[in-house]
């Protein structure tokens, strides 16, 4: 599940963001760009759940 995180985070940010621009209040562009920018930081912080790929078997 961790694994997803990342993606999920990232797809947050944008809705923030549009979010944000869609109210068009004063302060809500910049709290919906505050907020997608702490989605995004989360959404590094999990990559290391990503898996790498998969790895060839050795040969003996």
């Amino acid at each position: 599940m961790k694994r997803y995180l990342t993606i999920m985070f990232i797809v947050l940010s944008g809705i923030c963001v549009l979010i944000g621009l869609m109210i068009d209040q004063v302060w809500s562009g910049i709290v919906g760009w505050a907020l997608a920018v702490i989605l995004l930081i989360f959404a590094v912080y999990y990559t290391k759940y990503i898996p790498e790929g998969v790895k060839a078997k050795s040969r003996k």
